[in-house]
């Protein structure tokens, strides 16, 4: 039998379900950065500060290169995602991210691990930045801080686990594993881009914006 449900009783059902599909995929990529960052963050500068020779600032610079690298990163991404898209930029976000954490299990120079880090900060900022303007528009604007709250919560859990996970992993099974797990989240989170909307598409409630620079840097 047919549903007698018209669009209009369908959009009102969209709009009570703020965990659409695409919203879904959206908490992988959240869930993906994020345990791919908080994994490595406490375990990176123990890395560097084993390695041979150098002074004892060594795990204070490559923590030091993160935050900048992401701080610049935030202020690029904006301008970069109005011209490439927040898809493309995510994507490149968690390839960033990911990949780089794979030349820790090859190599411990602090060259390497700076460059990594400086890297991945940027990989990082452009996952917030771009990712966060997606977020905004899957989201309508009467179910915002129930869909909010739920990737705020998405994406602090990996947080609370992945620091101290990082660093029992590390004390267990030596620092490879754990920037292999590290690269393999972020880089098989890359598969549930392709299924966000792109500029000009339907999500139910507005069409997603080609350019809004203005709000990139406004939500989670």
């Amino acid at each position: 039998m047919a549903s007698s449900a018209g669009p209009e009783d369908r959009d009102t059902e969209a709009r009570s379900r703020p965990a659409t599909r695409p919203l879904l995929l959206r908490i992988v990529t959240v869930v993906g950065s994020s345990a791919s960052f908080y994994l490595l963050l406490s375990v990176v500068p123990a890395y560097a500060q084993s390695a041979p020779g150098g002074g004892s600032d060594k795990a204070g610079l490559v923590t030091g290169a993160l935050m900048l690298a992401t701080v610049a990163g935030e202020l690029t991404a904006p301008w970069l995602a109005a011209r490439c898209g927040f898809r493309v930029m995510l994507g490149a976000g968690l390839l960033l991210l990911g990949a780089p954490a794979l030349a820790l299990t090859v190599s411990q120079s602090m060259p390497c691990i700076v460059a990594v880090c400086l890297v991945r900060g940027l990989g990082f900022a452009f996952t917030l930045v771009a990712g966060g303007a997606l977020t905004a528009s899957l989201i309508p604007p009467e179910l915002r801080g129930e869909g909010l709250a739920l990737i705020g919560v998405m994406a602090g859990v990996p947080s609370l686990v992945g620091l101290p996970l990082g660093a029992w992993l590390a004390l267990h099974t030596e620092y490879g594993p754990v920037c292999s797990v590290a690269a393999l989240i972020a880089l098989v989170s890359i598969a549930a881009v392709p299924g966000l909307p792109g500029p000009g598409s339907d999500v139910g409630w507005q069409q997603v914006p080609r350019r809004r620079t203005s709000e990139l840097t406004g939500w989670c």
